[in-house]
């Protein structure tokens, strides 16, 4: 059997995987492949490289830290000038990238991982989504990550990348294609909440990203072959003002989000064990 945790994008709420991880660890599932998506690709590459209790402490340090709170933490004054001098986007990539070596290492590559580790990113140059699985690993790390209009494109090798969610926000698929037979989808909650018909300008933008973001998941979920065993664990619900425009700046629900995640997933797999 191989397992893979599939770790999905979703910015601030990716905290919540850090509660998916202690409730797997503690239960002794150690995954053979990680798959991971922009947030999800820097909390994947953690447990890739530690896939031990450890890494629980270490990512909550991480997202507790001064560099988590300054990758969107400047003032709307600075991101607006920012953009009026760029062009193309409103933050400071250097926090990120911080983060990510504070994370994982300057100089670590896909080969010194204890586990492998694919994520995903989007070329311009080829509108096409790219799997990186070998070399350095923080620039892939913040290549799956440059989520467009916040942060700039990275260029890896000649080629530019941005946020691999635009084109694989939960990827599902290339767990199965690197022949998972027992997958956990660590998802960040939105593939749990209804759409309504939007009501207003900003309701129209949310739910077609939202569409955009979901569709490729549930196709791939219902392309899952038999015999793989899958698990989409449960999130523990949004945090209040998840719906609102600035949720993706706040870092104060983060405790909240692991401890409920972690709870349900508990429960979850509570729930497998005794259905066995």
């Amino acid at each position: 059997m191989t397992t893979a945790f599939v770790l999905g994008g979703g910015g601030v709420r990716g905290a919540v995987h850090i509660g998916m991880l202690r409730a797997l660890l503690e239960r002794g599932v150690r995954p053979d492949l990680v798959v991971g998506t922009s947030i999800g690709a820097i909390n994947g590459s953690a447990v890739a490289q530690d896939p031990t209790l450890d890494v629980v402490e270490r990512l909550t340090a991480a997202w507790s830290s001064p560099t988590a709170a300054a990758v969107y933490g400047e003032s709307w004054f600075r991101q607006v000038r920012r953009l009026a001098a760029s062009r193309t986007h409103l933050n400071n990539p250097d926090p990120l990238r911080s983060l990510i070596v504070d994370t994982i290492g300057a100089r670590t590559t896909f080969e010194d991982l204890a586990v492998p580790l694919v994520v995903s990113a989007a070329s311009i140059e080829r509108a096409a989504e790219h799997w990186f699985d070998s070399g350095p690993l923080v620039d892939a790390v913040l290549a799956s990550s440059s989520v467009p209009g916040a942060l700039p494109p990275t260029e890896v090798d000649g080629e530019h990348y941005i946020d691999g969610g635009m084109v694989n926000s939960i990827p599902l698929g290339e767990a199965v294609r690197r022949g998972a037979t027992e997958i956990y989808v660590l998802q960040v909650g939105r593939i749990e909440e209804q759409l309504t018909p939007p009501e207003n300008p900003v309701d129209v933008a949310r739910i077609s990203f939202e569409i955009a973001r979901r569709h490729r998941f549930a196709r791939e979920r219902d392309d899952v072959p038999p015999g793989t065993a899958l698990h989409v664990l449960p999130s523990g619900g949004p945090a209040p003002g998840d719906e609102k425009p600035g949720s993706f700046r706040r870092l104060d629900a983060t405790q909240a989000r692991i401890d409920a995640s972690y709870a349900a997933t508990v429960a979850y797999l509570d729930e497998q064990e005794g259905d066995r």
